[in-house]
Formats: structure tokens, sequence, C-alpha cells
């Protein structure tokens, strides 16, 4: 009688044992079901925004960006851009790309601005380029070469072993090294519109990029078959005006100008938040 009761309780238990993992995973996966709608949803009604940062920046300088853009009731992704070359970083951010499901607008600051304009000429959902202080190379350009092309940028004004901090990597092609911006050429070109205290930070803090991938020439443009918006930094030192209103027009961009230094979309926020939004709208 003993022996029936405790195999009667063990069943009863490891039933409801059962009875709970079983209503553990439908719970889950109805969860995610419907994280999945509400994706696919928001993705029908607006586009997702992805933006890439350049050399010398890092993802936190699009939080003001972010800020914006999630008030406005868009999905924002920024992802961390390698900087170590620029076939690699664009693959890098292709491969992100094709996570997304939906219309996306790519966004680049900077040297981020060639690496959107590689990673997007064969991903068919981004339907719009937004540059922000960005390189816009046509194929075989190069950033540092289009930054020498006109006059004005803190990166050109001084021998390169004064403007830059080079370290080798672990794998480095031979001869190859990471740059830093020396401090007194980053307060000049890239914070000059921003307060002191954020542009020590923004030294402290730069992401260094690889020479070779700042030298590397670019491939097919995407910008030639996308439609693209470019913010140009009016008082930018490190990409001048005049180099940033040559790329933009050359590639048919809507342009807009803002009283911006190079890190605009940290200075001039909203400024950056809008002209996003347009590129968006047009295609929503």
């Amino acid at each position: 009688m003993y022996r029936s009761l405790v195999a009667a309780s063990r069943f009863a238990w490891t039933r409801t044992a059962l009875a709970i993992v079983v209503a553990s995973v439908l719970i889950v996966t109805q969860a995610f079901g419907a994280l999945g709608r509400s994706t696919a949803n928001a993705a029908t009604s607006k586009p997702v925004i992805v933006l890439v940062h350049g050399a010398w920046a890092n993802t936190a300088s699009w939080n003001g960006v972010v800020d914006r853009l999630h008030s406005e009731g868009y999905t924002v992704f920024a992802p961390p851009n390698p900087l170590r070359s620029l076939r690699g970083d664009a693959q890098t951010i292709a491969q992100f790309l094709k996570t997304i499901r939906g219309p996306i607008i790519l966004v680049g600051h900077s040297y981020g601005g060639a690496v959107i304009t590689n990673a997007a000429d064969d991903t068919s959902n981004v339907k719009a380029l937004v540059y922000v202080d960005a390189f816009a190379p046509a194929q075989g350009e190069s950033a540092f070469a289009l930054t020498a092309k006109f006059p004005g940028s803190v990166l050109t004004s001084a021998p390169a072993s004064q403007v830059f901090r080079a370290v080798s990597y672990q794998g480095a092609p031979k001869g190859d090294r990471l740059l830093y911006v020396n401090r007194p050429f980053f307060l000049k070109g890239f914070a000059n519109d921003l307060s002191a205290a954020e542009g020590a930070a923004a030294a402290a803090s730069q992401e260094p990029a690889a020479m070779s991938a700042l030298t590397a020439p670019s491939g097919a443009p995407a910008w030639a078959h996308i439609p693209s918006w470019d913010i140009v930094g009016t008082i930018d030192n490190a990409i001048p005006e005049a180099a940033q209103l040559f790329m933009a027009e050359r590639a048919g961009a809507h342009i807009t100008e803002v009283r911006a230094g190079h890190l605009s979309m940290v200075s001039q926020p909203g400024a950056v938040a809008q002209v996003i939004t347009e590129a968006a709208q047009s295609v929503g």
C-alpha cells in the first residue's frame, strides 16, 4: 500500500513537472512569435535605421541621434565599425544588414560613409543612404586621397608623424598600423564646436583606424543607384566643406548644410535626426 502511494505521488509530480515544462515552452514560443510579429509590423510601417560610425569615433557618438529617432518610433541599430579594412568593414556591415527584414535607411559618418557606399551596393533592402560629414567615394577613390583633394583638413596640416600616433596591432598586414589622432589635432579637427569636456572625452575614447583602411580604394558606389542625403558641416576641419559638397553634388544627394564641425551628430543631433527622418519618410 505504501509503495503504491509513493508511486502514485511520483507519477503525479512527474505529470506536474511535465505540464510546467510544456507551459513554459509555449509561453516562450508565443513571446518570440509576438516579438517577430511586432518587428514585422514595425518594418512595414517604418524603415529600420542603421547608423555606422567613422574612424576616431564610436557607437556612443550616435546617442543623441538615437534618442531622437526612438522618440519618432523608429527601430535603430548602431553596430560597431571594425575600422580594419574598407572591404572587411563593408562586409561586416553588409552581413548585419542581411539580418534585417524590410526597408533600411543606412547612415554613415566620416569614414563610415565609405563603408556604407560599399556595404549597400549589393543589399537590395537599403532604400536610402545618409552621409553625415562623410566620404562618398567613387570607385577607386580612398578616404585619404579625398581628404587631400581639397585644402583645409587638419589631418593634412602637418607631417603625419605629428598628426597621428601609429601603433602596431596583432595580425596586421606588413607595414600597417593603427592610427590615433594626437590630441591637439583631434580637438581642432573633430571637436571645434564641442564643449571642452565633450572634446576631451571624444579624444580620449577615439577608436583608431587601420592606415590600410583609410588608403584602400573604394568599390562600385551604392549612391549611383540608391537615393542619398548628405549633411555637410560648414565648419568641419577634418573633411572640409568643399570636399563634402564635391562628393554630395556628384552623388546627386539632397544636401543640408549645418553650421557644425566634424562631429555634427554630437553637436547638432536634432538636425542630423531630422535629415534621417526625411530620408525615411521618402521611402516609407
